[in-house]
């Protein structure tokens, strides 16, 4: 990587990762939700239903903070959500996430919930101390039942949760909140990549290639780490701010 390239990178992410940076992202339903399990359980449930359209999902995601009158957690643990969700109604919640797949996936979340008391004492339960391990983790509880809400497994890029994750490791920063990262080192997560991510990945020549696999993603992270070595995902920023930034300095991969 060139230092020009290198010098952008630092440039956007300066310029993006700002508290502003909440407004119209699905982290913004972290602000009312207090601390401990309610932020992480809330902070689940919005990074898994942020998927397709952002003006819809976060209609979406807004009705069921709403319907737990802002107590996602206890929502969840109490079994409230099986009024809204019943195991027999195939008919669409949002798009793929039919009310009946819903079910399954607050169904599986609540016993997660009712074993261990948080996401977060799930995963260190599980051993699970890097971001490739939570993702795993994270994965397998669902057993393959909730899909698409959560991934079979981290042969796709697992986007949403690595989202989560960057949520919840990512200390000193003025969108990430960090409640794990005591635990969770932010050194070892991956980046949420998607094609929009990739293809800016690419056009900066960080990463070769097509699609937005784990290995993608774990590849792209790597190279971010030459960058921001102890703090890979801050170049997450750089990347989502090079697909909207205008500026004539950004370099073309091809010269």
């Amino acid at each position: 990587m060139n230092e020009e390239t290198r010098a952008l990178l630092r440039t956007l992410a300066e310029r993006y990762e700002t508290a502003d940076f909440s407004d119209g992202d699905p982290i913004q339903f972290l602000r009312g939700a207090g601390s401990g399990p309610n932020l992480e359980t809330t902070g689940f449930v919005a990074a898994a239903l942020s998927f397709g359209s952002r003006s819809q999902f976060l209609g979406k995601i807004a009705q069921i903070v709403n319907w737990a009158d802002g107590d996602v957690h206890g929502w969840v643990l109490s079994g409230a959500y099986a009024e809204r969700f019943s195991p027999d109604d195939d008919s669409s919640f949002y798009r793929l996430f039919s009310h009946a797949k819903m079910r399954v996936f607050l169904d599986r979340l609540r016993d997660i919930l009712q074993r261990h008391g948080s996401l977060g004492e799930f995963l260190k339960s599980k051993g699970a101390r890097t971001g490739p391990a939570a993702v795993d983790a994270i994965c397998e509880a669902f057993g393959g039942m909730a899909a698409p809400i959560v991934p079979k497994n981290s042969v796709s890029a697992c986007k949403r949760i690595c989202m989560f994750l960057r949520w919840m490791a990512r200390d000193g920063s003025p969108v990430d909140y960090g409640p794990w990262s005591g635990w969770l080192d932010r050194k070892t997560l991956v980046i949420p990549l998607d094609v929009h991510v990739a293809r800016q990945a690419r056009r900066l020549g960080l990463v070769g290639g097509s699609g937005a696999s784990m290995r993608v993603a774990r590849e792209v992270t790597a190279r971010l780490a030459e960058v921001f070595p102890d703090d890979p995902l801050k170049g997450d920023f750089a990347l989502y701010g090079l697909g909207i930034d205008q500026s004539p300095d950004a370099p073309d991969p091809a010269k």
